[in-house]
């Protein structure tokens, strides 16, 4: 649920390329390496990543043993080195836990109560590892938004003792809702549903539900159903998952107004007020109980790792990334179970081949390292990534920048390619400078309230201070225009995005367009892999004191 690509017909924005600390370098790409970057070794790549025979691409399947040695064999193919020590893989200790709640909820009130159904009306599990976990007659308390972020003067759970009780908290964060408020439409971490159940278990709260709401949410409730009817993973830790609330689960928007009216209280209203400073939790006088039974397996999964040493500074390293992880097999919708993930995201995965491919048509070695990554269960909420950046191969003060490869464009060529968190690092200027060579602009996430630079991997390289960059493919398409490039997003996410549906077809898919992004991403990386400088966060990013520190 990390992620969808939901756009706006919102103006065009062209952002000079001007830039402090850039050396002007001669970074002419070289063409035969260019060329490299093709639609017909792409579409190889695809028809392989994206198969039925890869099983979903799950961590911890059969279709995770497949995957991880396609993605080697390519990489050696290539002429790649390991890129951990002398091993392609990195191992990452993880622990799957499959949650079963009982089917019912019961929420009762004073005077009435309100049964949800699982699936239906709620979604809820465990991160402890527990063959079994309950919560009994647990107080609902309202928590707004269920944030704590002291730089907003914003404190949701000030004077508030959530011991025993569960919160029932919105999505996103106020500045949705309210320009004035955070960082408005843009949203920040504090938005996120992995943000909102990791600060109720430091309030010491037993559970948390959270309200889903498409617009907020930026995905539908099928997302949120088809996430949790499966298995989960997290990562290994000494306390098998103690510290966090015995249950994490989502409750549909017409069951929380129901829950609401229960007490006589108006959703609308209390929501409308948990925008405001100085807004104070409501005891919704309702408790709850719920049992989870858990089936849990204690394993490793990997991250695949793949590197072209560099000649002058080989201790430097430029990352791309790309997950090689989706949902497996699970619930079948439209009479398939196999949830290929094509679109996110065998496309990344074989752009990582293709810009491998094309540094090694170089006629000379990058000055930098570049180092390959294919991060595993990023689905599961980024935790390939976030094990790779407690553990790097390469140590983050010498980790040049990340250019990160999710969900690509399957429409063709467009005029814009757009930066997602734009305002974040110089990254930026030379992705601006790179689209200016193909006659294309950069332009900022059309719908900044998706928060889409906090739900894909090199969120977690930034959070440790290296300059990350997130590109998404445009929708002004070239041929048939914005509108029409609209609507095939619309229906990518409507119809297929994390369903069976999300599969490889060869005879629709326009390849063009990836194509030119990764030619894009290419000539950026091979710019900055023969320059001394560093990039640089820009002023006002949060990760900008991190950096300065390391």
């Amino acid at each position: 649920m990390k992620k969808l690509l939901l756009f706006s017909s919102c103006a065009l924005l062209f952002f000079s390329s001007c830039k402090q600390g850039i050396k002007s370098t001669d970074t002419s790409v070289d063409s035969l390496a260019v060329k490299a970057i093709n639609d017909s070794s792409l579409t190889q790549y695809l028809s392989v990543i994206a198969a039925d025979s890869l099983e979903g691409r799950k961590p911890f399947t059969n279709g995770e043993t497949k995957t991880i040695n396609y993605l080697k064999t390519q990489f050696e193919k290539l002429g790649l080195q390991p890129g951990n020590g002398d091993s392609f893989f990195q191992e990452v200790p993880m622990v799957e836990i499959k949650s079963v709640p009982e089917d019912k909820m019961v929420l009762k009130g004073k005077t009435a109560s309100l049964t949800l159904n699982y699936l239906t009306d709620f979604v809820a599990g465990t991160r402890r590892v527990q063959d079994e976990v309950s919560m009994s007659n647990s107080p609902l308390v309202f928590a707004g938004y269920g944030i704590v972020a002291p730089e907003y003067g914003w404190n949701d759970y000030a004077n508030l003792d959530v011991k025993g009780k569960t919160v029932v908290v919105l999505i996103n964060d106020p500045g949705f809702a309210d320009s004035t408020l955070f960082k408005g439409k843009n949203m920040t971490y504090y938005g996120r549903w992995t943000y909102k159940f990791e600060e109720a278990a430091r309030q010491g709260a037993t559970g948390i539900i959270i309200v889903h709401d498409t617009e907020p949410a930026a995905y539908p409730w099928t997302v949120v159903r088809s996430g949790w009817s499966k298995s989960k993973l997290t990562l290994q830790s000494e306390d098998n998952g103690m510290n966090r609330t015995v249950v994490e689960g989502w409750i549909t928007l017409d069951k929380a107004k129901q829950l609401f009216a229960m007490d006589g209280k108006s959703f609308d209203e209390l929501a409308l007020s948990a925008r405001k400073k100085g807004f104070k939790a409501v005891d919704l006088n309702i408790t709850t109980s719920l049992k989870v039974k858990n089936t849990i397996k204690k394993s490793v999964t990997y991250n695949v790792l793949a590197k072209i040493p560099g000649d002058k500074r080989k201790d430097e390293a430029i990352i791309y990334s790309a997950h090689w992880d989706h949902l497996g097999v699970g619930e079948k919708i439209q009479g398939d179970s196999i949830y290929n993930g094509a679109v996110d995201n065998a496309t990344g995965v074989a752009s990582l081949f293709e810009i491998a491919s094309a540094f090694k048509k170089l006629p000379k070695t990058p000055g930098r390292t570049i180092l390959f990554i294919s991060y595993t269960a990023e689905e599961q909420g980024l935790l390939g990534s976030e094990y790779y950046a407690k553990h790097p191969a390469f140590p983050l003060a010498k980790t040049v920048a990340n250019i990160n490869m999710d969900m690509m464009g399957i429409a063709g060529k467009t005029k814009d390619i757009v930066v997602y968190g734009f305002g974040q690092s110089e990254l930026e200027d030379y992705a601006v400078a790179a689209a200016k060579k193909q006659g294309r602009v950069i332009v900022p996430d059309p719908v900044p309230s998706s928060g889409l630079y906090y739900r894909s991997d090199h969120f977690n390289l930034a959070k440790v201070g290296v300059p990350s960059l997130f590109t998404g493919s445009g929708v002004d398409n070239i041929k048939n225009g914005r509108a029409w490039g609209l609507k095939q997003v619309a229906d990518f996410t409507k119809f297929r995005y994390h369903s069976p549906q999300d599969n490889f077809d060869a005879k629709t898919w326009d390849l063009s367009g990836i194509i030119e992004d990764v030619r894009m991403l290419f000539d950026m990386g091979y710019r900055i892999s023969n320059e001394d400088s560093y990039p640089k966060w820009k002023n006002g990013s949060e990760f900008k004191a991190i950096r300065e520190k390391k």
